[in-house]
């Protein structure tokens, strides 16, 4: 502990606040407190108590600060705003990488119309959901344009040019505000049916409708009686996709914890109305040795936002130390009261067993998702290992192929799996240099001395400056190296890595039959059709072939139209350089108006336009100015 540190810890104030731990002038952790002093001096006096994620934690601590407040609401209010702005790492942090959907209404609109959207923002408009599909939403949409007369296209709305009515309006499910035919009171109190009903409220839905129907019936008016008719079981059916879990008509969210070794699953359900519309799971990333009332309670204070309203229950599968305190923040942020409660039986606890049997099911299907991607990755690098007759498990293995069309324009390629998973941004092609004509024993030679080589040099050069070789673009050297093709070409590798006085593990897999071709054994190994070993050697195989095949067409193209370019009047081997330079991409220059050819550094207009003419001989297309 610094000195520094220490002073602050001795002139901490007896008040309420929040503080900011900080680790090399970067925010790690914010916490709230009644007492400061008392507080976040216990993390520097009591480290036997703590957790081992705050013993962590505390070790990085090299200052903080803090923020005093009047009391203990504003405390917590200020906490969460803190976590949501500096997203600190030793914090649960609400992390949601999934994009559900919702339904979007924005009132600030003059005419206003549902859409789907995939995430929240904080626009200041209404969302109704998550739903558990794209396909739901769009039910429930159509189900609103049936029975509601609201607008759904994107048309610009300019009451000084109205436009002509389309085709909804005729057939009465749009008000026409395009047209001018409705005003925006009228509008909005046709929108206020809407929102009810995207809350759940189906009963009233039905009634009017119901009503409507038999005027309709009763005045002979059998097809607009037809019609609302079918409006009634368009609503109908959206009702019976939602199941039906109480009689009283509440809105609740029903939130319950589950731990899950280092972290913790958080699965909700949402009821409107008494009816269970859908359900959603968290993971919070390092929260498993919190208690689940603190998780909870860091949960709500970042879920809960001015666009994601609470309802007016929350049934909890633990209670919150500072249960008060929450609902008063909701409350402010709902505009009416809203209640917590951690049921130990009854109705809302049987809610509770249902949100806790989704959370163990969620927490069943990661384990054995994370098992299988476990012998897909590292067990198959173990099984590898065993069958190679390795002392360890490859943590790093290379693979390298050789591409060309009779001998021209030869390259190698290098792919890089670091514990089985592909490390694309690692991967490697090498122009061969040294090789004429096709010959793939000599240019696997080539590729494999020139890696090893960059590996060797730079290792010693990061060595003598201390630092760690494997974060060297060359230097974190293969634990072993697979080579696509047979006994020849692993012969070549072989004496390439053995001049540079290396001994890496290497094998070869041969086409024909999948057999791995070990050096120095006349023997092949046939591994089973099913084994991890093999699809993960496959895998490697194929990404090199790959990588190597692409770069090599990118090549060819480039070279053609290089050699097109030599037959322009006005194109040279500079200005040829210049062009294939300033685009890029062949693609890119086949794509190019003649402006944009005029943009090349040196290139006059006359030239352009032969090089636009040589581009697209044949196809009929006048020069674009791009304009």
């Amino acid at each position: 502990m610094n000195a520094e540190l220490e002073w602050k810890i001795h002139n901490l104030p007896d008040s309420p606040g929040c503080y900011l731990m900080k680790s090399g002038g970067r925010i790690i952790y914010v916490g709230k407190a009644k007492n400061l002093k008392n507080r976040v001096s216990q993390y520097f006096h009591a480290s036997r108590s703590h957790t081992p994620k705050v013993r962590a934690m505390v070790e990085k601590v090299d200052d903080f600060d803090i923020m005093l407040v009047d009391g203990e609401m504003e405390a917590f209010a200020l906490e969460c705003n803190l976590i949501k702005m500096h997203r600190p790492h030793y914090n649960i942090l609400l992390k949601d990488d999934k994009h559900y959907p919702y339904i979007r209404i924005d009132l600030k609109e003059d005419f206003p119309k549902p859409e789907l959207v995939r995430k929240q923002a904080k626009d200041g408009a209404k969302y109704f959901g998550p739903y558990q599909g794209a396909t739901v939403v769009r039910e429930v949409l159509d189900v609103v344009r049936t029975v509601f007369p609201i607008r759904n296209c994107t048309t610009a709305i300019n009451p000084d040019k109205p436009r002509r009515p389309c085709m909804y309006h005729q057939i009465g499910q749009c008000l026409a505000p395009c047209a001018g035919l409705v005003s925006k009171e009228d509008y909005a109190a046709q929108l206020k049916p809407v929102i009810d009903f995207l809350n759940g409220k189906y009963a009233p839905v039905i009634d009017e409708l119901t009503s409507r129907m038999r005027e309709a019936s009763a005045q002979m008016n059998y097809e607009r009686a037809a019609l609302y008719r079918d409006r009634i079981r368009a609503v109908e059916s959206v009702m019976q996709k939602q199941k039906a879990i109480s009689t009283a008509q509440d809105d609740r969210d029903v939130i319950a914890v589950l731990k899950r070794d280092a972290d913790a699953l958080v699965e909700m359900l949402y009821i409107r109305s008494g009816r269970l519309i859908g359900s959603e799971n968290f993971t919070l990333e390092g929260a498993g040795d919190e208690e689940p009332g603190e998780i909870i309670t860091q949960f709500i204070l970042q879920y809960y936002t001015p666009e994601n309203l609470p309802p007016t229950e929350l049934i909890l599968s633990a209670d919150p130390p500072e249960k008060g305190v929450i609902e008063e923040l909701l409350t402010e942020l709902h505009g009416r009261r809203t209640y917590l409660f951690a049921p130990m039986r009854g109705e809302k606890m049987k809610l509770i067993r249902m949100a806790l049997k989704n959370a163990r099911d969620l927490a069943e299907k990661l384990d054995k998702r994370a098992a299988s991607s476990r012998e897909r990755t590292v067990g198959a690098c173990e099984e590898l290992g065993e069958v190679l007759g390795l002392m360890h498990p490859p943590r790093r293995i290379e693979g390298y192929d050789i591409s060309n069309t009779q001998g021209v324009l030869s390259v190698g390629s290098q792919v890089v799996m670091i514990d089985g998973v592909a490390r694309h941004d690692q991967y490697r092609i090498y122009r061969i240099k040294t090789v004429q004509g096709a010959n793939d024993f000599a240019s696997m030679h080539e590729v494999i001395t020139r890696r090893l080589s960059h590996g060797l040099k730079e290792r010693q050069e990061r060595g003598e400056a201390g630092e760690d070789p494997r974060e060297g673009k060359f230097s974190d050297l293969p634990d072993l190296i697979l080579i696509d093709g047979g006994r020849g070409q692993l012969n070549a590798a072989q004496d390439a890595m053995h001049a540079l006085g290396l001994d890496i593990p290497m094998f070869g897999l041969a086409k024909r039959i999948e057999e791995i071709v070990l050096p120095d054994c006349d023997e092949s190994i046939l591994l089973d059709r099913h084994s991890n070993a093999l699809h993960l050697i496959q895998r490697l195989r194929d990404e090199a072939h790959r990588f190597a095949i692409t770069h090599h067409r990118k090549l060819r193209s480039k070279a053609s139209v290089s050699s097109r370019l030599d037959g322009v009047a006005g194109v040279g081997e500079k200005r040829k350089k210049a062009i294939l330079k300033h685009f890029q991409t062949v693609e890119a220059l086949k794509n190019a108006s003649l402006d944009e050819l005029c943009a090349v550094p040196g290139m006059t207009r006359p030239v352009a336009e032969n090089v636009y003419a040589m581009l697209h001989a044949g196809d009929g297309q006048e020069p674009d100015s791009g304009e």
